[in-house]
């Protein structure tokens, strides 16, 4: 299936996120009219499509990797709990 416009936007907000004005959150806002946890639910979807990864190798690796590793923070963060 190949990419929607709102994907290719997604991906190059991504890519350019750190040229808007103000907080990350507000830009997303503003450009996309989603809510910061809607849109990072969509872009994780996104990013696990071989389209998305085809389309900018570079940029799909890195968004997967700072995922991967919030991810795993957060789930030693619940082990140390967990283990108190």
């Amino acid at each position: 299936m190949p990419l929607t416009d709102r994907d290719l936007a997604f991906l190059a907000f991504e890519g350019e996120w750190k040229r808007h004005a103000g907080a990350k959150e507000e830009a997303i806002r503003a450009e996309f009219d989603l809510t910061p946890a809607r849109y990072y639910q969509l872009l994780g979807r996104l990013i696990d499509t071989p389209e998305a990864l085809a389309h900018d190798p570079m940029l799909v690796r890195r968004l997967r990797r700072r995922r991967d590793e919030a991810a795993e923070r957060h789930r030693a963060r619940l082990g140390r709990t967990a283990s108190r």
